[in-house]
């Protein structure tokens, strides 16, 4: 499909494109494959005029950047992007999760699912993190990293060639792909606007989100960026890279900048929890 701009003046266009996708591990992969708006289109609707302004580049990157500062989200909703994304059910029902997207996947009721699955590399097998539930750390030996991999190798074509016989015996593909494991691809289309985007990413591009998901939201980052620079390094300086402060945290910083901070999380009213995150980011 060739490129396709409605009005190429008009800083709400949309914008077919036909760049080629990038690959995501193995058998997955990510394809930016419309676009509608640029930073102009940011700066249009947060001043609600058409056409040309009058005022100069630089006033415009500062407006976008007050804009991302401060929370005033609906001129970035104005811009849309949409994503043709290949990735295993597991790593798609963290994508469905933000519930903020337009999505659109491939039906195993309709159609035979996929033969491929995903099969992790060495380097992202490691035991359960004893600090984060939801989390992995440490590593393994080599012998049991081999091990690991021959039980998903195992189990994985176990259920691939059951389905097949499933469908041979003319079983309902509804019912038949009960058995796939949530490694098993699908394959989406996923449209949302730069506002809930960047909602996304700050949470999945986030050291704490699983690596799988990790690995395809800095493809769609690397994809969005070079059509919005100016959001995208506004993201980056005040929401990505930011941090917002409770209001005892705030109590504690003022007390550690005057050199009067108190050792003692009940002094300031925080959980153990918070305490120490406080600890960790500002007392290095």
């Amino acid at each position: 499909m060739a490129d396709r701009v409605t009005n190429p003046s008009h800083p709400g266009s949309l914008i077919t494109l036909s760049e080629p996708s990038i690959k995501v591990h193995k058998h997955g992969f990510v394809r930016l494959v419309e676009v509608m708006g640029t930073d102009d289109a940011i700066v249009q609707a947060a001043r609600v005029s058409y056409g040309e302004g009058t005022k100069s580049v630089s006033n415009d990157r500062a407006l976008i950047r007050y804009l991302i500062r401060h929370r005033h989200t609906s001129p970035i909703e104005m811009c849309e992007v949409k994503f043709h994304i290949k990735l295993p059910i597991f790593v798609m029902r963290q994508l469905v999760r933000h519930r903020t997207a337009s999505i659109n996947e491939y039906s195993g009721r309709y159609s035979i699912m996929s033969d491929d699955f995903y099969i992790p590399e060495f380097e992202y097998l490691k035991p359960q993190s004893q600090t984060n539930k939801q989390g992995r750390e440490g590593s393994f030996s080599e012998t049991i990293q081999n091990h690991l991999i021959s039980i998903i190798d195992e189990v994985t074509t176990l259920a691939k060639d059951k389905y097949k016989i499933l469908l041979q015996r003319d079983l309902a593909r509804e019912l038949a792909r009960i058995i796939l494991p949530v490694n098993n691809y699908t394959e989406c289309y996923w449209k949302l606007n730069l506002h809930n985007l960047f909602h996304f990413l700050k949470l999945r591009l986030d050291d704490h989100a699983q690596k799988e998901i990790q690995d395809f939201s800095n493809v769609i980052w690397q994809l969005v960026q070079p059509r919005f620079p100016i959001a995208c390094e506004a993201f980056d300086d005040y929401i990505r890279y930011g941090y917002n402060l409770s209001r005892m945290e705030v109590l504690a910083l003022k007390d550690l900048l005057q050199d009067k901070f108190v050792d003692d999380p009940n002094h300031y009213g925080m959980s153990k929890r918070e305490y120490k995150e406080f600890n960790n980011y500002w007392r290095i």
